[in-house]
């Protein structure tokens, strides 16, 4: 019988074949690893990507809130009054003055009626210089209910203060012997009104008040105060959170700029003093479910407080 003949491969060849082998599986585990990194980078930059487009979208949503404030757009769906005070709201100056005139007796009637009649300029004391003007006076709101909410939460002895750069214009609005000397000052003013000045009156001295030492909204003409809002744990603005109410207030452009000596303007100084980070809510409800982010005070269109 035939034997069939047997191939045997040479020892080299076997040799060759081991080496390409390894050689094949070292790149097919470089190419791996390479592939692994590469996806390991991508993954990296799309998170980047979608961390980077969530903060752009998170402030556009400040920059629409911000732009829906500066228009006055946070009217409450039921638009529920509060009780009206006898400081005014809206945006007449002249109702405003009128208003004021009704507290007779008032320091800051006395100061409008001699603006009303241009008399102011007949007292040419230095400290008449440095009286800004009354707090109801000096800003304007455009949404009714809100600035009637506003002048519910200062209070009517707030609304009524009068408003000094320097602490030397309070010391001549009211000057002491023993008792108040009733021939200088305001007393001075109202006895050639032919009125008597009250007792008491509230000064606010912007020389004294620590403003608001930070940021401003970028481009914004009004100068309104780049505020941190409140934010929910999943990075979201609360729902109902209409603003800030120091920035939903119009300033008169004269007065966004240099009212004191150290150029600051009437938002950061005194409505920053008044109301701080006072938030604004549209109901009480989406007020009060969000209670741990309210640290200086918060109202809503429909009453809370």
């Amino acid at each position: 019988m035939q034997k069939s003949a047997v191939y045997q491969v040479p020892q080299g060849d076997l040799l060759m074949a081991a080496r390409e082998k390894r050689k094949n599986a070292a790149l097919s585990q470089t190419n791996f690893q390479d592939d692994v990194e590469l996806l390991r980078a991508r993954t990296k930059h799309h998170n980047a990507n979608t961390k980077f487009l969530n903060a752009k979208g998170k402030r556009l949503d400040d920059l629409v809130l911000d732009m829906e404030v500066s228009h006055g757009k946070c009217q409450s769906d039921s638009e529920q009054k509060v009780e009206n005070l006898d400081v005014p709201h809206d945006q007449s100056e002249e109702e405003t003055i009128k208003s004021i005139l009704m507290h007779a007796n008032s320091a800051a009637s006395f100061l409008c009626q001699l603006k009303t009649h241009n008399q102011i300029q007949a007292y040419d004391g230095l400290w008449m210089k440095d009286v800004v003007g009354i707090v109801a006076t000096l800003g304007k709101l455009e949404n009714d209910n809100l600035s009637k909410l506003l002048a519910s939460y200062l209070g009517i002895e707030t609304m009524l203060a009068v408003v000094c750069k320097t602490q030397t214009c309070v010391q001549a609005l009211e000057t002491y012997d023993k008792e108040i000397n009733k021939i200088s000052g305001l007393h001075k003013l109202g006895t050639s009104i032919g009125r008597s000045l009250d007792d008491q009156f509230l000064v606010i001295c912007l020389e004294n008040v620590r403003p608001y030492a930070g940021d401003f909204i970028a481009d914004d003409p009004q100068r309104r105060l780049d505020l941190p809002k409140p934010k929910l744990p999943n990075g979201e603005t609360p729902p109902g959170f209409l603003g800030f109410a120091v920035n939903m207030i119009y300033i008169n452009h004269t007065d966004l700029y240099y009212v004191t000596s150290n150029g600051r303007g009437l938002r950061e100084n005194l409505f920053y003093h008044l109301f701080s980070s006072l938030q604004v809510y549209k109901t009480r409800e989406n007020m009060l479910r969000v209670h741990p982010l309210i640290s200086n005070g918060a109202i809503s269109l429909d009453g809370g407080m």
